[in-house]
């Protein structure tokens, strides 16, 4: 008798195979494969990845004690270690890339009306930032880092009204954050909000070139000259507020125009902060207020370092863990869409871990999140008898 799909089979439902199925052909990915497919090996992934195991050793021994449930699942018979081990290793990782920008466009439209920003505005709104995992340079030797510590980088462009990704780039972890804006397209009136260690002046006026705005700390040993003040509200925490010019000859050179310079004090962590932007028409409240939002990307890298495996890596060789790794994100994608489509309103984090426990039941997702909600009440309404009346 039919009693409906294991809650693995409904969430990996979400992706549209003949999508999947049309990358794996630009990439030749099943090409000479008999049984173990592509979409086989990120189920096995996807599996690891949703049920917290520690090592892909881990996920296929829990694979093997489920054996009667793995064609259900859609994976079939349980491959050898080695097999799935060696697809990791040669199958090109851009495959999984693919996979998991079309889920961030698919994440994108739901969320479209999402809004968590204070300060109303038009265009997008980004966070750009980068986050460092350590390796070992003994075994990840591609992972050039320091003389004794290896590690790779993922530059990362975060949409701040959605928390989708927008843009994720790999690098090894010995070259600079700011190189990564190189690579991004800047949209017409989307701000970018960065921290300090991105303030290069070429590339800010980059930037301005291509009517986006940048949002930035200043450096302490910034050179500049006052062309004139604006109006400022201390008692909101604006210190100053100054059009300004640089005034050493490179960088004057690398950015021509005016810049705006703000002074705010955070009365909620006592720090006195010192922003840089080309936008000359939202408040400086306003400016402060978007920077503040930038700790979202710090969420982020948090999250899914804590709740998806990419801190051990499964495999050795640069495609293996580059595949780990999209396919980590497009978990967290998968797990965003998840929360859309079914109407949940428990949190990213709460999702994932009832769905760890939960991956073999046969209960409608739907039901099986309403059930949670007892959770939230300080006492159920239950058939328990009392010991004492």
């Amino acid at each position: 008798m039919n009693q409906g799909k294991y809650v693995f089979s409904q969430i990996m439902g979400l992706i549209s195979y003949k999508p999947f199925q049309t990358i794996v052909n630009k990439y030749s990915g099943d090409y000479k494969v008999r049984g173990f497919t592509c979409w086989k090996q990120f189920l096995c992934m996807a599996f690891g990845q949703l049920t917290h195991r520690e090592s892909i050793s881990d996920t296929m021994m829990c694979l093997k004690a489920n054996a009667s449930k793995t064609y259900h699942l859609g994976i079939g018979d349980v491959v050898s270690l080695s097999t799935i081990t060696r697809a990791n290793e040669k199958r090109c990782y851009r495959i999984y890339e693919d996979l998991a920008m079309l889920l961030i466009k698919e994440a994108k439209q739901l969320y479209v009306d999402d809004d968590g920003l204070e300060v109303t505005l038009k265009g997008n709104v980004f966070a750009i930032d980068a986050t460092t995992i350590d390796l070992c340079l003994s075994t990840f030797y591609w992972a050039t880092f320091r003389s004794t510590k290896g590690g790779i980088k993922l530059d990362t462009q975060l949409d701040l009204k959605t928390a989708i990704p927008e843009f994720i780039l790999f690098s090894n972890a010995d070259v600079h954050d700011v190189n990564a804006l190189d690579f991004i397209q800047f949209e017409t009136n989307s701000f970018y909000i960065m921290d300090r260690g991105y303030v290069d002046y070429k590339r800010l006026y980059k930037i301005h070139c291509c009517d986006a705005f940048f949002i930035t700390r200043a450096k302490d040993n910034m050179n500049y000259r006052r062309l004139y003040s604006h109006p400022k509200d201390k008692d909101k925490g604006v210190v100053y507020d100054q059009t300004i010019m640089l005034n050493n000859y490179y960088a004057g050179k690398d950015y021509p125009e005016k810049i705006r310079l703000i002074k705010f004090y955070d009365v909620e962590s006592g720090k006195t902060l010192v922003f840089l932007t080309n936008n000359f028409h939202l408040k400086a409240t306003d400016i402060a207020q978007l920077y503040k939002h930038r700790w979202k990307i710090e969420l982020f890298f948090k999250w899914i370092k804590q709740h998806l495996k990419i801190k051990s890596f499964w495999g050795q060789s640069e495609n293996a863990v580059k595949t780990q790794v999209w396919i980590a994100v497009s978990v967290y994608v998968l797990v965003a869409i998840a929360k859309k489509k079914f109407m949940l309103k428990q949190s990213l984090y709460e999702i994932l871990q009832i769905l760890s426990i939960s991956i073999f039941e046969r209960k409608p997702i739907n039901q099986l999140f309403q059930q949670t909600q007892l959770q939230y009440f300080k006492e159920q309404n239950d058939n328990q008898l009392k010991m004492f009346e």
